[in-house]
């Protein structure tokens, strides 16, 4: 029996997102603009039997597949919404599944802290090089999602939303991971776009 832990489609992957993915991803590398579909499952062996639906069906490109001891992730991308769309269609089909029988997220944990010390800053920064950095005196957000998976679609939202740097992004594992920053009322605005994704996840 194959859980569906987290289904979450992005019709348009925003720069500082699809840049940030490329840096982690070890098969086609998403640019800014092409629709993202993000599968989580379990067990994590059962993310093979997906990625060669939605490849043998659809144009979609992997770029992203993680096989963990209990779950498995897979993320396909493509210019053309309809692939994307499309090879989520085939995956549902074949769990048998709508998009309603994902799991729901949970926050564990949302924090923003305002003005941000050097030491905070520098510590963080030497800890996450793949994003972007944050400076001293901004305001930093903070956010956790259970699944790991809907992390991602609230980075994508958060940064749809207002003009804050992508500092850190993490989906995979129990637990998905957030940190934005930059000044704070677009912080604020970021916070608020990203909870509410997690609220209401889009699907294809």
């Amino acid at each position: 029996m194959i859980q569906l832990r987290t289904y979450v489609y992005m019709d348009s992957l925003q720069p500082q997102l699809a840049e940030y993915m490329a840096t982690v991803s070890q098969g086609f590398l998403p640019v800014p603009g092409d629709s993202c579909l993000w599968v989580e499952v379990s067990p994590g062996m059962a993310v093979h039997r997906l990625t060669d639906v939605a490849l043998k069906a659809t144009n979609v490109h992997l770029a992203q597949q993680v096989v963990e001891r209990e779950f498995g992730s897979m993320v396909i991308h493509h210019r053309d919404q309809s692939e994307v769309q499309e090879a989520g269609r085939g995956l549902l089909a074949r769990l048998g599944a709508s998009q309603d029988d994902r799991q729901p997220c949970r926050i564990p944990w949302q924090e923003t802290i305002r003005g941000m010390t050097p030491d905070h800053t520098v510590l963080i920064n030497r800890q996450n090089r793949r994003g972007n950095m944050i400076l001293p005196d901004q305001s930093m957000f903070i956010l956790e999602a259970e699944p790991a998976g809907y992390i991602i679609y609230a980075a994508n939202q958060a940064l749809k939303a207002a003009s804050v740097s992508l500092i850190d992004v993490r989906a995979v594992g129990v637990f998905g991971r957030l940190t934005l920053a930059g000044r704070e009322g677009d912080v604020d605005e970021a916070a608020r776009a990203a909870i509410h994704a997690l609220h209401n996840p889009a699907g294809t």
